[in-house]
């Protein structure tokens, strides 16, 4: 490959992205309708000239055809007269203007089928201007959405990078530390009262069972935990000491019979 090839192809991918990046989609939209527009313009006014020439030429075919006649005539009053020259000559314009007419004739059907075909292009050609119009503008619709859609999606991912945002970020994380902190702090105040509460109920059981064991060193009675009732009742073991011993007595009796 050439050095002039190499240097021809990198400026031609240059040119193009250069002009991929400076095509508007809602501008070369707008310039494509306008120029279908002008190309329908042009058709029409190839249609309308189309049109005229056959007019044109259909007017000449019909003038030949009446001059032809005519000379026909002509000739046929020549002869009824005794002119045979005269008649010779009116035959001979006849015959002109009817190859005249046979030609016009031709040209005639040839501008027939191209006006035919030029009219459905014509048609065809403003149905798709109509269908394109209706595309642009849906085009324009999308291209729009999808324009707003991409300059969100940058601006969430400008925000997404940005110093700003980050520094949101270890805000919050400081919050929430701070947060558990203070809620660790307050759990550790709460365990201390407990502790505290604890020691106090521990003490006054210790200072009752230090109080006790003087007494029993001193040959005093020790005091009850619970206020002397006020009725004198039967020690609760002498309910099941008697229940025993009636038990008892009832197997010796037992034993004595089987005897």
């Amino acid at each position: 490959m050439g050095i002039f090839d190499r240097i021809s192809r990198v400026v031609r991918a240059n040119v193009n992205d250069m002009i991929d990046k400076a095509e508007d989609p809602e501008k070369v939209l707008e310039q494509s309708i306008r120029e279908m527009g002008d190309d329908l313009v042009k058709m029409r006014q190839a249609v309308a000239q189309a049109i005229a020439s056959q007019k044109r030429t259909e007017q000449q075919y019909q003038k030949n055809m009446s001059e032809a006649n005519t000379w026909q005539q002509r000739a046929q009053l020549a002869l009824t007269k005794g002119e045979e020259g005269l008649a010779r000559e009116a035959l001979v314009r006849k015959k002109t203007h009817a190859d005249t007419a046979a030609s016009l004739k031709a040209q005639l059907d040839g501008q027939v089928g191209q006006i035919d075909s030029l009219r459905r292009n014509l048609t065809a050609l403003e149905s798709k201007i109509s269908e394109a119009k209706t595309k642009k503008d849906m085009l324009k619709a999308r291209f729009s959405a999808a324009k707003a859609n991409k300059q969100i999606q940058e601006s969430m991912s400008s925000i997404q990078s940005s110093s700003a945002m980050s520094a949101f970020e270890r805000m919050e994380d400081k919050v929430m530390q701070i947060e558990a902190e203070s809620q660790s702090v307050g759990e550790l105040a709460g365990m201390g009262e407990d502790v505290k509460w604890a020691q106090l109920e521990g003490g006054t059981a210790v200072d009752d069972e230090l109080a006790a064991l003087k007494a029993q060193l001193s040959g005093t009675p020790q005091p009850s935990a619970l206020p002397p009732s006020t009725t004198t009742s039967t020690p609760s073991t002498s309910t099941p000491v008697s229940a025993v011993d009636d038990e008892l007595e009832q197997l010796r009796q037992q034993l004595n019979k089987g005897y």
